[in-house]
């Protein structure tokens, strides 16, 4: 090889390498961030599990509502046809 072609390659390579480089950081940087951000998703998905709002506890009421009559009436039917509940 002649020396343009020497120095034109080596050049090349080095111009590919510094801009890989580039990549390469990119991609550390976005995979450290979604680590980061599905750790805060984790943390808040805790959150929010042991902590109960305030619609949450108005359907549970509602729901043990309604089974508690559902429960009466088949208690209520039972007693019409001569059962025990």
């Amino acid at each position: 090889m002649t020396t343009i072609t020497r120095v034109f390659a080596l050049s090349a390579t080095l111009g590919g390498a510094l801009m890989l480089q580039g990549c390469v950081v990119g991609a550390a940087v976005g995979a450290g961030a979604a680590v980061v951000g599905a750790g805060a998703k984790v943390v808040g998905a805790g959150v929010d599990a042991v902590t109960t709002s305030d619609e949450e506890t108005r359907a549970r009421r509602e729901r043990e509502q309604r089974e508690w009559e559902r429960e009466q009436r088949r208690c209520e039917r039972r007693q019409r046809q001569g059962k025990d509940c």
